[in-house]
């Protein structure tokens, strides 16, 4: 059981305050006996997910223009070292699984938190099962050793500061030493290049700059080598749709050739994984799967269905998916006029899945209350509280007083740059502030300005990435409808480029807020429901674009609040 609110222990009981320094006068005395206490929360069931069987499609033949790529090219995830790569994945219930072994649902890789990212590298030790890359959502890389369907894989630190990439890839031995190395790009598409070193205790070693412009690409997927020369390809998706391939060329200097094109039509799946030297996997939004063979070439035959009937829904990340991935947000809550509050989780196929009760009957009534990203590693939204003035955070951390100065809070998640969730606040003249987190929930930095001008807006909100970069964004409706995007920088000082216009018209929602990823794509996702009722959700498809609205039902309008 988890809470809508809080993964942690609370810690309400002592009531003192810690005091914030927020750049105004803020009262530092312990809350009085009559300070209201924020709403306890009851257990919310974790969302239920069956693994699902994977049977991989006869293949015999399909790729016998290949050069006998399996002899050249490390596995980068073989856990049951049968010769064929498995599925690793994170699912909705936030557990990680592997298609590996008899049953074929093990959970592997058990955590404190929840990982954003799991990276495959294949046995670089060559003494027994190969290892694993774990990428926190604080930037904390991590290497596992010996990961098997069975047993307790070895953990060594690989270090921190790895937020500052949107996209981390084992694309295969790219120096010929038999060794999977990595790739990592930053959003403002730089490539660099880490060689493996066949130490887990030291697995990577100093990164060099390999290419730049690769941020036009939504999915970067792994390939081993997919035309047989011993090299490690790169398959990149475009935002257009359009696949590319790219060969390894040996070369550390610039390890990939000039890409070709594989084909258009590929937008309609939200992870692309590998399958092993040329190999794909790809998932529809409806999460049906489908196993692309390789020709050989970097060209690819016709899809086999592998699981056309949604049972690769409830997945929210696949280890070595090619999309940017997200935690922070997994839904929305909704609080009726007579001040119970609900929970819609994402379902991954673009989707909410049926409300949940999230409190008792009556219990948030007359609150003032907002709903922001995570700030902790556990990927579910937290809740945000102000009680005469003072903020509460998660149900749990009496934060500070004075913030009953500011009309409006909104977390979309880190803007900082530091992986850790962060809080936007606006007075009642218009100007915002960033207060950055502690990765914890329970403290804020000194409050940064960020500018004026922000009265204008009667809807501040957001929960990730919204224009192609992985970086978190901001979301702001004019009190005419208009709607408007400012994109993270991932500078704290200056935390938004220049707005960008998403479109007019949306003042037709009585409510909007942003759901984190419905369709498990890594981007992110809002809803938006009418002043009669009806709910409807937009996919984010493409940079700073939204997909035609899709009507969820109707029957909303008993909701005064959702965030």
């Amino acid at each position: 059981m988890r809470s809508v609110f809080s993964g942690r222990g609370r810690r309400v009981a002592a009531c003192t305050a810690l005091a914030l320094s927020a750049g105004m006068l803020l009262a530092t005395t312990p809350a009085s006996a009559d300070t209201p206490a924020p709403r306890a929360t009851v257990e919310k069931q974790t969302p239920s997910f069956t693994p699902p069987k994977l049977v991989r499609p006869a293949q015999e033949g399909a790729r016998a223009g290949a050069q006998a790529a399996e002899a050249t090219s490390p596995l980068l995830s073989d856990l049951d070292l049968d010769g064929v790569e498995d599925m690793v994945f994170r699912a909705v219930d936030n557990a990680i699984y592997t298609t590996a072994g008899p049953e074929g649902d093990e959970v592997v890789l058990a955590r404190t938190d929840v990982p954003k990212d799991i990276i495959p590298i294949g046995n670089q030790t060559g003494d027994a099962e190969p290892e694993m890359l774990v990428l926190a959502e604080n930037g904390a890389l991590t290497l596992y050793k010996d990961v098997a369907p069975y047993g307790t894989p070895y953990e060594y630190a690989v270090g921190g500061g790895w937020q500052a990439y949107n996209k981390i890839v084992a694309p295969g031995d790219v120096n010929g030493d038999g060794r999977a190395d990595v790739i990592a790009r930053t959003p403002a598409g730089q490539l660099y290049l880490y060689l493996a070193t066949g130490d887990p205790a030291k697995p990577l070693g100093t990164r060099s700059l390999v290419g730049s412009g690769w941020g036009e690409y939504d999915q970067l997927v792994s390939l081993g080598d997919a035309n047989g020369d011993g090299r490690a390809d790169l398959y990149a998706r475009g935002s257009n749709g359009t696949l590319w391939f790219y060969a390894g060329t040996g070369d550390t200097t610039k390890p990939f050739a000039t890409r070709k094109s594989v084909g258009s039509g590929w937008g309609i799946y939200n992870q692309l994984v590998p399958a092993g030297n040329g190999d794909i996997w790809a998932r529809t939004h409806k999460g049906a799967m489908f196993l692309y063979t390789g020709k050989g070439n970097g060209t690819l035959n016709a899809p086999i269905n592998a699981g056309g009937d949604g049972s690769f829904a409830g997945i929210e990340q696949f280890a070595g998916g090619g999309n940017i991935p997200f935690t922070g947000k997994n839904g929305f809550l909704a609080r009726d006029t007579g001040g119970t509050m609900y929970w819609y989780g994402p379902s991954t196929t673009g989707t909410i899945t049926p409300r949940q009760l999230a409190s008792d009957p009556a219990e948030w009534k007359g609150l003032t209350w907002n709903s922001i990203s995570s700030l902790n590693p556990d990927n579910l939204q937290d809740t945000v509280q102000v009680l005469d003035g003072e903020l509460i955070t998660d149900g749990t951390y009496f934060v500070g007083y004075g913030w009953d100065a500011y009309n409006a809070l909104v977390g979309v998640g880190d803007l900082s740059g530091d992986g850790k969730g962060d809080l936007l606040a606006r007075d009642r003249g218009g100007v915002l502030y960033l207060y950055k987190g502690n990765g914890e929930g329970d403290k804020f930095a000194t409050r940064i300005r960020v500018g004026s001008g922000w009265g204008g807006y009667n809807k501040l909100f957001g929960a990730g990435d919204y224009d192609g970069d992985g970086r978190s964004d901001l979301l702001a409706r004019t009190t005419g409808g208009d709607l408007y995007l400012y994109p993270g920088t991932g500078d704290a000082t200056k935390p938004f480029k220049t707005r960008y216009l998403i479109g007019s018209g949306w003042g037709t929602y009585k409510h909007l807020a942003a759901a984190g990823d419905l369709n498990s794509d890594g981007k992110g996702d809002i809803v938006g429901i009418t002043t009669g009722g009806e709910l409807f959700s937009y996919l984010t498809v493409s940079p700073r674009k939204f997909s035609t609205r899709a009507r969820y039902g109707a029957g909303f309008q008993i909701y005064n609040q959702i965030g």
